[in-house]
């Protein structure tokens, strides 16, 4: 039995737009609760999917490029800008931190945003690859695949894994934590500290390197990778909040 898939959502509630962007192995399910409680504050709120996922093979991330990614943020402020949004933030979980990080660094018309949960640096450890296979397993698991085919796709994943990841951060290295110095909005930072997929410290990391604007640094000292779901949601979703006010004028 097939399960359905996420999809994007969009919120229209008030002149004030904000993009929330998923993470790896993700869908705009990740965001979709601090969506709604952005929705019930007034703000009109759009979460689009990254090219490659919600579908039923792993293989579809596996096809995509942090170049196609960062065509896809592009692509979700165009369309909030055609809808006639003027104020826009964005904000990603993870993956979508960097790209997050990318267009406020490139657009300042943005009027702000942030990271959640986000490895725009290296830390000690990375347990990222191993969560995508654990995923895809499951996934499999519900798909229409044979058994043979799943099989055959499970193990040629961890190569496929290692390599869009190390392109990843190559992407990141190059593209976005080289260019901090150009952001020049307020900018939001959240992490977990109990962070079971990345260095939580490297959230520190991104603050101090920040130092040229005013940084909302918060740290769910309890909570885990996902933020935006585990039980940090309901201090996040204020956090954001109290952020957004000061944005918005």
């Amino acid at each position: 039995m097939m399960l359905k898939q996420p999809e994007p959502f969009y919120f229209e509630h008030g002149e004030r737009a904000v993009i929330l962007l998923h993470a790896y192995a993700g869908s705009a399910n990740d965001v979709r609760m601090l969506a709604r409680a952005l929705e019930r504050a007034d703000y009109t709120v759009y979460g689009p999917q990254f090219s490659g996922h919600a579908t039923d093979d792993p293989r579809d991330i596996l096809a995509q490029t942090p170049v196609q990614w960062w065509q896809d943020t592009q692509q979700a402020i165009s369309f909030m800008r055609q809808k006639g949004y003027t104020k826009i933030s964005i904000f990603g979980l993870s993956l979508g931190g960097i790209f997050a990080t990318a267009a406020l660094e490139r657009d300042p018309q943005l009027v702000g945003g942030g990271t959640f949960s986000s490895p725009l640096f290296a830390g000690n450890r990375s347990d990222v690859a191993e969560m995508f296979i654990t995923l895809s397993h499951h996934q499999l698991a519900h798909s229409q695949f044979s058994i043979a085919e799943r099989e055959q796709i499970l193990t040629a994943l961890p190569d496929q894994v290692r390599r869009q990841l190390q392109a990843l951060n190559t992407f990141t290295t190059a593209e976005v934590t080289a260019k901090l110095d150009a952001v020049t909005q307020p900018f939001f930072i959240g992490q977990g500290g109990q962070d079971e997929l990345i260095d939580a410290a490297v959230a520190r990391r991104l603050r101090d390197q920040l130092s040229q604007v005013p940084v909302d640094f918060h740290w769910y000292a309890d909570a885990g990778h996902v933020i935006t779901v585990n039980n940090a949601h309901h201090q996040l979703e204020q956090d954001v909040l109290t952020y957004l006010k000061t944005i918005y004028k």
